[in-house]
């Protein structure tokens, strides 16, 4: 399958521009960097896609081995990049898409040349010396809620992700995002998501990396971000003004200002 029309690819911006990658996290779809476009469009080529199983990807594609696994998503991405011949691009990863940006580049060196990562996450659960946020019974309880109620669970799972409490719109349009979703799709994904552990691999990232994180974010704490930091030699962290787990909605301006300033370095 022609893998532009699998992956609803979108192309905008400068068609001589760098280009830079923008890949959604669980339960969304490209419409989520909506407000970072614009930022971006005058200078670089903008790639915008759906992963298998998200937004208005080609259901048909979606397989539950493949996707049972970050590796799945990743070829996703990389392949998004062969079918445009994309040569040194910046990935921008929200959430779980910082991990799979880790995974993409290592599978495609000379196609990902930088990667700036949203609010990541390398695991969830907590461990021996590492505060993931969550303990593996938090997880349990979680998977088990979204795997019997996925309509209840994204009505009471939103507002908590995007935080903002006082900016209720934000919490609904990612509860929209999330009920918009196959819920048998959105299961497959959620335990690749919440269930993965991707903190070896960061030690193989060996590209320009920017790690974003939010003064507070119930999913991915400061701590995530600290870890991620230390983790990938040369990194830089940057702590935005902001909260929640979505900056790219509810503090576009502070991202898309630290984004920019990394690319603007990588020249």
């Amino acid at each position: 399958m022609d893998t532009v029309r699998r992956n609803n690819v979108t192309v905008t911006g400068n068609p001589q521009g760098r280009p830079v990658v923008l890949a959604h996290g669980f339960g969304c779809d490209q419409n989520m960097w909506r407000l970072t476009v614009p930022a971006l469009a005058e200078d670089y080529r903008v790639v915008l896609f759906d992963y298998v199983g998200s937004g208005r990807s080609e259901p048909s594609a979606f397989s539950e081995d493949r996707y049972s696994s970050l590796h799945g998503y990743a070829r996703d991405a990389v392949e998004v990049c062969e079918a445009l011949d994309l040569r040194d691009a910046v990935f921008v990863g929200h959430s779980v898409s910082a991990m799979i940006g880790v995974l993409a580049a290592g599978l495609a060196p000379g196609r990902i040349g930088a990667l700036v990562m949203v609010a990541p996450s390398p695991r969830y659960i907590d461990d021996d010396g590492y505060r993931g946020g969550f303990s593996a019974e938090d997880i349990d309880e979680l998977l088990a809620s979204l795997e019997s109620n996925y309509l209840g669970w994204s009505a009471a799972m939103a507002p908590l992700i995007m935080g903002n409490a006082e900016r209720p719109e934000l919490g609904e349009e990612l509860r929209n995002s999330f009920c918009a979703t196959d819920p048998d799709m959105a299961r497959v994904f959620a335990r690749t998501t919440f269930l993965s552990d991707s903190r070896d691999d960061l030690k193989s990232v060996r590209v320009p990396t920017l790690v974003l994180e939010c003064t507070q974010d119930a999913i991915a704490p400061r701590e995530v971000g600290a870890f991620v930091h230390q983790a990938i030699s040369g990194s830089t962290l940057v702590t935005l003004e902001a909260t929640g787990h979505c900056p790219h909605l509810s503090a576009p301006e502070a991202t898309n200002e630290a984004i920019m300033e990394f690319l603007a370095a990588l020249r």
